[in-house]
């Protein structure tokens, strides 16, 4: 079942989200189009690791259903979208509150339209560098994204 809310609910809603807030991850802003997500995950009591660092399973929570959302809503009912598969990069230890901005641009959406337009369905790969506010990239979420025509899921 998708459920159709606007941007500003569905911010407001997923940072209350116990599943969402659980991570640490707070979506800072989503944009009217549903073209661009951004996240923040502070360095905190429940984010902090053994070792005093973001925990990874924070970073890769924060991120994780950005994409597939996303793309629910661009891409309209007449589309399937499910998360397929993940993968992350340790690159440094977080040791600052991290940021991540998920956006999708308009030749995406047509390349994703074109290649339906011949095959049944298809998978998309997405980075989502998690950075401190100096840019310095911490960890890299790269998430598959199976998308199909139709109304059938699975």
């Amino acid at each position: 079942m998708k459920i159709k809310i606007g941007p500003k609910v569905f911010r407001w809603m997923l940072n209350f989200w116990p599943c969402y807030r659980g991570t640490g991850g707070w979506l800072t802003h989503v944009a009217g189009d549903w073209r661009e997500i951004r996240v923040k995950l502070p360095l905190g009591w429940r984010t902090r690791n053994y070792v005093g660092t973001t925990f990874g399973g924070s970073m890769f929570g924060a991120v994780d259903p950005m994409y597939m959302i996303m793309l629910i809503h661009l891409l309209g009912p007449e589309y399937v979208v499910w998360d397929k598969a993940a993968t992350i990069r340790f690159l440094k230890p977080g040791r600052k509150t991290l940021y991540a901005t998920c956006r999708v641009e308009e030749a995406e959406l047509e390349a994703i339209r074109a290649l339906l337009a011949d095959q049944p369905k298809i998978d998309r790969s997405y980075v989502i560098p998690l950075a401190d506010a100096a840019g310095v990239v911490c960890a890299e979420v790269v998430k598959v994204v199976q998308i199909r025509r139709g109304g059938k899921t699975g």
